[in-house]
């Protein structure tokens, strides 16, 4: 069973890593959690923006997956993994902020000029804007909403020159929110 003592040891161990874009996996993620906050997500859904991306430091090729134009489905890994210790309010978002990429390319025109170089990139490994029938499935998702925010944050959480807060600032809010 996975533990918030877990979750810290993974990033002391993987948080320094590229994910394709100019700043770590962990100032990333913080970063995406501060911007979660700004936009007024629930806590589950901020617990979520924390660790969106937390299934890059489960598998062993995520490194080397995005130079070689490997999707691993990190999306899905995070959500299972984190599924030991938080219930869907947390692992509904982690797992859906990839097709929420691919949902707002699809309605929103110029979504997809807001992306960064590396968003655009994986996009495309990820399956592209969604086609009709996808974004029906989507919007049927109960964390529909809470990816869509995730996204956003998750867009804006991408700037090599900020200083999030640190994650022990989070430690708290996991502790509250995992299960007992």
């Amino acid at each position: 069973m996975a533990s918030v003592d877990d979750i810290f040891a993974l990033f002391v161990r993987f948080g320094g890593r590229a994910y394709g874009e100019k700043l770590s996996l962990e100032s990333h993620m913080l970063q995406t959690a501060a911007h979660a906050q700004l936009l007024g997500a629930a806590e589950p859904v901020l617990a979520a923006a924390l660790l969106h991306d937390i299934g890059y430091f489960l598998h062993p090729d995520s490194e080397t997956s995005i130079e070689d134009g490997r999707d691993i489905g990190h999306e899905a890994l995070g959500a299972a993994w984190l599924s030991q210790l938080f219930d869907a309010g947390v692992t509904g978002p982690v797992a859906l902020h990839v097709d929420a990429k691919r949902y707002l390319c699809a309605v929103e025109p110029d979504y997809f000029e807001t992306l960064s170089d590396a968003s655009r990139a994986s996009l495309m490994l990820q399956g592209g804007a969604m086609r009709e029938t996808e974004m029906a499935d989507f919007r049927r998702q109960p964390a529909f909403e809470a990816a869509v925010l995730l996204r956003r944050a998750d867009d804006l959480g991408k700037d090599d020159s900020a200083q999030p807060s640190s994650l022990e600032h989070y430690r708290a809010l996991l502790a509250r929110l995992a299960r007992r």
